[in-house]
């Protein structure tokens, strides 16, 4: 298949977003931007489509996909109630990087929720996707446009490295806005569960919905046996083909301890302005004060050490509050959940 990878601007913003929605119609599965990663979109209508989904990333058949809407309306057709908390929820954060589960609607097929009785939604604030949805006029469902357990893409060119030739479009709209996935909350819980942490806060939460928590899975592994009710929860995710253990402690410590067990192409992951206290290569992530800058960069420095051959990394931690906290939460799954604390 070939690919036509589309940079799109204000000169052919309609005539790309046209045919992208076309596509999407016709049952084909594409590359599209949004303001937290790219995404492998298909019709959430589309079975076949969806399952298409699946196949180009290799992604296990438990792990659900979150449908993207363009407006109220929409949401209305994709699930079968919406409670209170939802609106509230809806009116201070969407369009954005907040996704909602709801119980489903009928018009939500099997393979979209994994056979779950739940569906994840969002509606996306990237003008790009949400034209091509308008333009559709069909919910559309998009997981990461990465190879399963990969780091997600946050530009254009990580989605042609990863899904070249096995989709036939992937529209270039420059690098993500935000770098990580959404917040992931469910509405269904006895009490509203955040899932999977993201640019928007717990503590943002809370000033809307102010009895929100924080579950158990956001920074352990799932029992054997546990179902994985949002994305990026149960597996391995977001890792390059290094082996990566985060590592607790100052500085001075984290130096130490990477140089004592560097073997082979061994990297650390630090931060800005600490390259000069370790002795092994060494590459920032973003500022030790800025987690929005952290999370803007992670995946692209996790597939620019996959680049460079590494196959030992040890990453400086981050924090555990607020937007840190998806960095986190993204971290610690792409190093398997091995933390050493010093």
């Amino acid at each position: 298949m070939d690919t036509q990878f589309l940079e799109i601007d204000d000169n052919n913003f309609e005539e790309a977003t046209a045919l992208a929605a076309k596509l999407l119609k016709n049952g084909k599965v594409i590359g599209m931007p949004t303001e937290t990663v790219y995404g492998l979109a298909a019709s959430a209508y589309n079975e076949q489509a969806v399952r298409e989904i699946f196949k180009v990333k290799g992604r296990p058949q438990d792990n659900p996909i979150i449908v993207h809407i363009s407006d109220m309306i929409m949401l209305r057709e994709v699930v079968a109630d919406i409670p209170p908390e939802a609106v509230a929820l809806a009116k201070a954060f969407w369009p954005g990087p907040l996704t909602m589960i709801f119980k489903k609607s009928e018009a939500i097929n099997d393979t979209v929720t994994c056979k779950m009785d739940t569906v994840a939604v969002r509606m996306p604030s990237h003008p790009v996707a949400k034209r091509i949805i308008e333009k559709c006029a069909l919910p559309i469902a998009a997981p990461s446009a990465n190879l399963s357990s990969k780091p997600s893409p946050t530009t254009a060119k990580h989605v042609l490295d990863d899904l070249h030739g096995k989709i036939p479009l992937i529209i270039d709209a420059g690098t993500c806005e935000f770098g990580v996935e959404s917040t992931v909350i469910s509405l269904v819980e006895s009490v509203p569960t955040i899932f999977r942490p993201g640019i928007i806060t717990l503590e943002q939460i809370r000033e809307v919905v102010p009895n929100a928590t924080l579950a158990k899975a956001v920074l352990t592994e799932l029992g054997k046996d546990e179902k994985a009710v949002s994305p990026g929860m149960k597996y391995k995710h977001y890792s390059p083909s290094a082996d990566v253990t985060i590592v607790k402690g100052s500085l001075k410590k984290f130096a130490e301890y990477a140089e004592k067990n560097a073997s082979g192409n061994t990297y650390a992951m630090c931060f800005d302005g600490e390259n000069e206290m370790i002795s092994i290569p060494s590459v920032s992530y973003g500022h030790i004060d800025r987690p929005d800058e952290q999370a803007k960069k992670l995946f692209t420095v996790l597939r620019m050490l996959d680049k460079a051959g590494a196959t030992t990394v040890f990453a400086r931690c981050p924090k555990k509050d607020g937007v840190s906290l998806a960095v986190l939460n993204r971290l610690i799954r792409a190093a398997g959940f091995k933390v050493v604390e010093l």
